[in-house]
């Protein structure tokens, strides 16, 4: 398990840096690829914690970010359902996914953070599996 979590780890952090610096590097609409690339490797690590069942206890850290991101990935789904069937819908999906634009940066550092703290912290006390 602890190499699972530091190369879950190291992956988040080095998938962020490069997404960054390749943004900075090309300055144009090719840069979003990192969101998309750091999204499905958080989104992969996610659902492999979930399986493994690491740290998903009921009301900790992880369990409450994957209930948030599942409720974004719901409402943007009704969202865009919703933009398909009536025109007036556009323009609420407009405002939410640019609301995402500066959001998922947050979300995918505190992802990182979070697998930090399981990696380096939690993991480091032997009494937190007591409980």
């Amino acid at each position: 398990m602890k190499k699972f979590k530091s190369a879950d780890l190291l992956i988040s952090i080095l998938l962020i840096v490069i997404a960054v610096v390749y943004a900075i590097i090309k300055r144009n609409q090719t840069a979003f690829a990192g969101y998309f690339v750091v999204g499905a490797w958080q989104v992969i690590s996610m659902l492999l914690h979930y399986k493994k069942q690491l740290f998903t206890q009921t009301g900790g850290s992880r369990s409450n970010y994957h209930k948030c991101i599942l409720a974004i990935a719901l409402f943007t789904a009704i969202l865009l359902l919703a933009a398909k069937l009536t025109e007036w819908m556009l323009l609420p999906l407009l405002l939410f996914l640019s609301l995402l634009l500066f959001t998922a940066p947050v979300l995918a550092i505190y992802y990182t953070w979070l697998c930090y703290n399981e990696t380096y912290v939690k993991m480091r006390r032997p009494m937190y599996f007591l409980k």
